[in-house]
């Protein structure tokens, strides 16, 4: 009689327990787990958990390395600290070997007969690395509808999977998280130097926080560390991750990415080829980039192009950002965009540490404002580039918000690392151009490495400030405002 060649299900069990040490009457999430900071995402996480009115699927997807299992983790710490009993809680990471080939049903059938549960009773059940099962949202709708009193949330690193496959199949039966990159207020915070560098103003609540740099130059020393490493809490939290991420955070971020997630999604057959197109990107990130620019410095055609900008974005590695003409309309033509990493830190992690005077720095900068606003799923839309011809010059403004509704600026930002622009004011003819023809509800903005002020020549009034301290506002106020 031939040996059966099935894991066994008391092994599978035994790993169970393992993987849930709070089954045991004291137990809880590892010590490390618990020592982490919670990111700035927890409490709408925990609320969508936590909603049992209704049966849904919390799917929480992100690019790797941004803190999912963690926060994960984190809920499980959570229930435990509301009451939850132990028992009732199962997380399972589907990239464990012993769970390879079984489906999530019967993963759940397992836990509930070890403790004795019936249908009726309220669990909470966590998929992490849920790509790793094939045809998981099948799979998660069918558990939705048949344990309406069991709450289900999955994680995983294939952002675009993920997403893809929760909006196609899970239709009124999930409900997606994004858990980006950390900003530059959550950086701060991790860090641990938020309090001794930012003083915020008292505002009323609901609105706005207006702050100020307790010592800018300090902040701008943070900000070029947030700039090499800050977008990764691992890198935050660990010395030996921060001093080398090329070694220690290529790999997840950007290989995995490229050589596995990508082309199981969509069928990428030359993996090098749109690897050595992605570094073009992400050493140039902030440029004007036409296709014809872009397949002559890549050697790949502009068909393939398209279709590898289509899957980075998918991806969460990049973000188009498509061009307005002075009169904020969108050109229907434009045979030009801008392209930024979705997290400054990528860049470090290809290509090693940037310094405060590298030539990089400006275009990092202007990068990691623009992830900011990445955050905000109701303003990423809005935001847009200015850029056009005045006689022989080319002019441009390097944010400009729409309002959805009437499709007029609202507001537009230049993004400068120097102070040159505050004295110098012939600079700013972009920005003085487009402010003359639009009336913005603010002023316009221009950010400076240190300077903070205001001013105004006729109808021309602007306010300055530095681009690390405009950049921490974006964030705090977002995540104030729950965005």
């Amino acid at each position: 009689m031939a040996k059966s060649l099935e894991i066994p299900r008391k092994d599978v069990l035994r790993r169970m327990a393992d993987d849930n040490p709070w089954w045991v009457a004291g137990g809880g999430i590892d010590p490390e787990w618990r020592a982490w900071k919670r990111r700035a995402y927890f409490a709408p996480f925990m609320r969508q958990v936590g909603d049992l009115d209704v049966s849904r699927a919390v799917v929480l997807i992100g690019p790797r390395r941004v803190g999912k299992t963690v926060m994960v983790k984190h809920a499980i710490h959570s229930l435990l600290e509301q009451g939850t009993s132990g028992i009732d809680i199962l997380y399972l990471s589907l990239e464990t070997p012993l769970y390879s080939g079984r489906s999530l049903e019967s993963l759940l059938r397992d836990f509930m007969d070890v403790h004795g549960h019936s249908r009726e009773r309220q669990l909470w059940v966590f998929f992490d690395e849920v790509q790793y099962l094939r045809d998981w949202e099948a799979h998660l709708k069918s558990l939705v509808d048949s344990y309406r009193n069991v709450r289900f949330a999955v994680s995983g690193s294939a952002a675009a999977a993920l997403k893809m496959k929760s909006r196609e199949s899970g239709a009124g039966r999930f409900t997606d998280f994004m858990l980006p990159p950390l900003t530059f207020a959550e950086y701060l915070a991790f860090a641990g130097v938020e309090e001794s560098l930012i003083d915020e103003n008292d505002v009323e609540s609901g609105k706005p926080g207006i702050y100020r740099a307790r010592d800018i130059v300090e902040l701008n020393r943070e900000f070029v560390n947030y700039l090499n490493y800050g977008g990764f809490p691992e890198a935050v939290m660990n010395p030996a991750v921060r001093s080398n991420p090329v070694r220690y955070l290529r790999q997840d971020i950007v290989d995995k990415v490229l050589l596995k997630d990508l082309p199981s999604l969509f069928g990428i057959q030359d993996t090098q080829e749109l690897n050595r197109f992605f570094n073009v990107l992400a050493y140039n990130t902030g440029e004007e980039v036409s296709p014809e620019t872009l397949s002559k410095h890549s050697g790949i055609r502009k068909e393939k192009l398209a279709e590898y900008l289509e899957y980075l974005e998918a991806a969460f590695l990049i973000r188009r950002v498509h061009r307005l003409d002075a009169n904020a309309r969108r050109l229907q033509r434009a045979r030009t965009f801008k392209v930024y990493l979705t997290n400054p830190s990528i860049r470090a992690a290809l290509f090693g540490h940037v310094r405060a005077d590298d030539e990089a720095i400006g275009q990092l900068a202007e990068t990691a404002l623009w992830s900011q606003w990445l955050h905000s799923t109701a303003m990423v839309d809005s935001l847009h580039y200015a850029r056009w011809k005045q006689g022989s010059t080319d002019l441009e403004v390097d944010l400009v918000s729409l309002d959805p509704r009437t499709q007029a600026p609202r507001f537009a930002v230049e993004i400068k690392w120097s102070d040159s622009a505050y004295d110098n004011w012939l600079e700013l003819r972009g920005m003085r151009e487009f402010a003359s023809r639009h009336r913005l509800q603010r002023n316009p903005l221009v950010t400076t490495l240190t300077r903070t002020g205001s001013g105004e020549d006729g109808a021309f009034h602007v306010d300055f400030t530095p681009t690390s301290l405009h950049c921490y506002t974006v964030a705090r106020n977002l995540l104030r405002s729950g965005a």
